[in-house]
């Protein structure tokens, strides 16, 4: 077995306990690790660092492109960022996989038969953390959806599902009511299904496929979905199969790879020695087949599932009439240890086969299509108090004339209040003011220049802008609901 170098970082609260204990079983079962150690999450941040991980942390993780990292603390104030969204987005790790499975009876659950994994976009979305306060009473959060994150993600799930023989890709999106956003994560998905014909597929709406996934999890197999929705679904399906305690994940791109247990650093058992440790070490173990040790992987896993067999269970999962033995941490770790070698014999034994390792997706290609750009308009979003949209509008067409670029609309948090708009609606102080070209022809941008220095002198306070485009002679922008 050759050797590899890891970074391993052992985090914050019960972090040092449960890498411990996962390291201890690591060695026992034989895994090669030239470990190096960097200090990252809260010690870091409380130096002043804000970004709570140190350049020569960077440079350890670049140097042996996987992190074994225990789960660290967020300091809560301003001026912290979540290390975990740093790191999977500076090192471009774009794939997090989150395999859930229940260990009925060994672990309660009410679903027995559940055994599936989420395939989640890791670096788009709303997690882009691109947020403003535009007025007193409105904040937006930018929603960013990339066809190149599209692609990478779908072709992953795909491919994952390949290498791991599984039968079904399931996409979940909210594309009913983002149709360009989530519009686009669907349409790349029915796109890419065919390279895989013998892989069955198919799609719900979020909110229902949530459903499902709570009530019938055992219908589904992979799950594909954008960055917010699989970070609250995988939580569910961990919760759900048993514990989201027991839950680990692989953060995977071209260059390095991430690998953590999916809870948090629970600061109020740290130091008691009871935490469990079986997120981290089923972490550990996708680490090790993504390392191509697929032998030790099974050692350590089946181990770890005939510990859970005998009933040698943490706090958190003990069960009366179901647990034999209640231990701490390090006990745990050394019931595993015991059991290195062993099988479960009523769960199901886990075989990598003839895996090699993490599934290989080859890098993007950037498409050479350039599509036809066409500027036809612009929104502008008004901070006005006022709160009849009749006012503004009125505003509005006596500052700008013009024979081809006009006010074509106004809405408010999306809903369209002008014209005919309803009496009904809550208008809150940030208007969208749409000025649209007469028949959709070509504007150029110094009218959208003259048009906001007018509103300047005119004391229309304009907080933002976005230009309305067509592409290759399609809109490229959405209406107001209601119009």
């Amino acid at each position: 077995m050759a050797q590899h170098s890891i970074t391993v970082a052992r985090g914050d609260g019960i972090g040092p306990e449960i890498m411990e204990a996962t390291l201890s079983i690591l060695k026992a079962a034989g895994a090669e690790l030239n470990i190096e150690e960097v200090e990252v999450g809260e010690h870091v941040y409380l130096k002043g660092v804000t970004s709570g991980i140190s350049p020569e942390a960077w440079d350890s993780i670049r140097k042996t492109r996987v992190l074994l990292k225990a789960p660290i603390t967020t300091p809560q104030g301003g001026g912290y960022k979540s290390l975990n969204v740093t790191i999977r987005k500076s090192m471009g790790l774009y794939a997090n996989v989150r395999p859930v499975r229940s260990l009925h009876p060994y672990v309660k659950t009410k679903h027995p038969k559940m055994d599936l994994v989420i395939v989640r976009e890791n670096e788009e979305d709303l997690y882009a953390g691109i947020e403003y306060q535009q007025s007193d009473e409105v904040y937006q959060c930018l929603k960013v959806i990339t066809r190149p994150g599209c692609e990478r993600i779908v072709r992953y799930a795909f491919e994952y599902a390949k290498q791991t023989k599984r039968k079904k890709v399931t996409c979940f999106s909210k594309d009913n009511i983002m149709k360009m956003t989530d519009g686009l994560f669907h349409k790349v998905f029915d796109e890419m299904s065919p390279a895989f014909p013998e892989i069955e597929k198919n799609h719900w709406i979020v909110d229902i496929g949530s459903a499902l996934l709570a009530d019938s999890p055992e219908i589904f197999d992979v799950i594909v979905v954008e960055n917010l929705y699989g970070d609250i679904l995988s939580d569910i399906a961990a919760q759900i199969a048993g514990s989201v305690g027991m839950g680990g994940s692989a953060n995977l791109g071209e260059h390095c790879a991430m690998f953590e247990a999916i809870h948090g650093s629970a600061p109020d058992i740290a130091g008691k020695g009871i935490a469990n440790p079986s997120g981290l070490l089923n972490g550990a173990v996708m680490m090790l087949v993504h390392l191509g040790e697929q032998a030790v992987a099974e050692r350590v896993e089946n181990a770890w599932l005939k510990t859970i067999e005998d009933g040698v269970h943490t706090g958190d999962i003990f069960q009366d009439g179901i647990s034999i033995r209640k231990v701490g941490t390090q006990e745990f770790a050394e019931s595993v240890i015991e059991r290195l070698g062993q099988k479960p014999t009523r769960l199901p034994a886990r075989s990598y086969g003839e895996s090699t390792g993490s599934c290989k997706v080859p890098g993007y290609t950037f498409s050479e299509k350039v599509a036809q750009k066409v500027l036809i308009g612009v929104d502008l979003f008004v901070h006005e108090r006022d709160r009849n949209p009749d006012h503004l509008a009125q505003k509005m067409e006596d500052l700008w004339k013009d024979a081809v670029l006009k006010l074509s609309n106004i809405s408010n948090r999306g809903v369209a209040v002008w014209p005919n708009g309803h009496p009904e609606t809550l208008c809150t102080d940030q208007w969208r003011c749409r000025f649209e070209s007469v028949g959709q022809v070509e504007i150029a941008k110094e009218q959208i220049l003259k048009l906001l220095e007018l509103c300047n002198e005119s004391g229309v306070d304009v907080v933002k802008t976005e230009n309305l485009y067509t592409f290759d002679g399609q809109l490229a922008y959405t209406a107001g609901q209601g119009q």
